[in-house]
C-alpha cells in the first residue's frame, strides 16, 4: 500500500505506485503519476501532467509541475517528466512546458538538484547534472549530461550547456557553454576546461588531451569559431580514442546559435 499521510491530499485520480511515500500537508494532483520507491516530503504541490519516475526524493516544499510563467499559455496539457533516482531539495519549482517548443518540461535520471533551482517551461536537463543552490534557468535552456552549476547560476532563455561544462558561482549565461568549458563571471567568459571532472569520470590521458586541443582551438589560438570547428574536427587524426568528445564538440558548435554564440 502507497504511505500517505492522513493530512496529505491526493486526488482519487493520480496514479502513484504501491512503494510511494508521501508526506503530510502534501497536495498531489489528478494527472500526476508517481513511480516505484519515489518519496514526497511535507508541504510539497505537485500537479499538471507531470509523470515522476522511480526512487526519486522530492523533499518539502517542492512545487512540481505547475504551469508555465508565460503569458501566452493557454491552459494547454503541457508536461513535466522527471526520470529515475533524483535528488530535488527545498523549494525548487519546476514547471510544464509550453506549446510554443515540445511542450515538455523534462528532468533526466540521477541528477542533484539542490535549493531554490527553478526549471522554467521547456527546459530540457539530461543525466548526472549538478544543480547548487539557487540555479535558475529561463524557458527552453538545454543542460547536457555531468553538467555542473554553480550556487546563483542565471541561464537566458534559449541558451545550451553543454555536457561535462561547469559554471562558477554567480555566472551569469547569456550564450552557449560548450561542452567541457568551465566558465566564471557576468556575462559569463571561459576559464579552463573540466580537467578534473574529466578525470573522475575515467577520462584516458588521450582523451583528456584531445580536450585540452579543443580548449587551445576555441580560446587559445585567436581563430574564427569556423576556423576553430575545423581545427577541433581534425582532432581525430591525433586522437583517435576521442572521437566520441570531438563530434559531441563539432555537432555543438554546428548548432551553436547565430544570434547568443558560445561563451568565449
Amino acid at each position: 500500500m502507497t504511505t500517505l499521510h492522513a493530512t496529505a491530499l491526493v486526488d482519487p485520480a493520480a496514479e502513484l505506485d504501491g512503494s510511494v511515500t508521501v508526506g503530510p500537508y502534501t497536495v498531489i494532483g489528478p494527472h500526476v503519476k508517481i513511480g516505484a520507491g519515489t518519496t514526497v516530503g511535507p508541504h510539497c504541490v505537485l500537479e499538471g501532467h507531470t509523470t515522476i519516475g522511480c526512487d526519486n526524493r522530492i523533499f518539502q516544499f517542492a512545487s512540481l509541475g505547475a504551469i508555465p510563467q508565460d503569458k501566452k499559455y493557454a491552459g494547454e496539457p503541457c508536461e513535466l517528466v522527471i526520470g529515475n533516482r533524483n535528488t530535488i531539495r527545498e523549494f525548487c519549482t519546476f514547471n510544464i512546458g509550453s506549446p510554443g517548443d515540445v511542450g515538455v518540461t523534462r528532468v533526466g535520471d540521477d541528477n542533484w538538484l539542490m535549493a531554490y533551482v527553478h526549471l522554467a517551461h521547456d527546459c530540457q536537463v539530461g543525466n548526472h547534472t549538478i544543480f547548487a543552490n539557487n540555479s535558475q534557468l529561463a524557458g527552453h535552456v538545454h543542460v547536457g549530461d555531468w553538467a555542473i552549476l554553480g550556487g546563483f547560476t542565471v541561464v537566458h532563455q534559449f541558451v545550451r550547456i553543454g555536457a561535462h561544462s561547469m559554471t562558477a558561482m554567480c555566472a551569469l549565461l547569456f550564450a552557449d557553454l560548450p561542452p567541457f568549458v568551465m566558465c566564471q563571471g557576468q556575462p559569463a567568459a571561459a576559464r579552463s576546461m573540466n580537467f578534473e571532472g574529466l578525470r573522475r569520470r575515467g577520462f584516458s590521458p588521450e582523451r583528456i588531451s584531445a580536450v585540452k586541443a579543443m580548449h587551445k582551438a576555441l580560446y587559445r589560438d585567436d581563430l574564427t569559431l569556423q576556423a576553430a570547428r575545423e581545427q577541433i574536427e581534425n582532432l581525430t587524426q591525433t586522437y583517435p580514442e576521442a572521437l566520441p568528445d570531438v563530434q559531441m564538440m563539432v555537432s555543438f558548435l554546428d548548432q551553436a546559435s547565430s544570434q547568443r554564440g558560445i561563451v568565449r
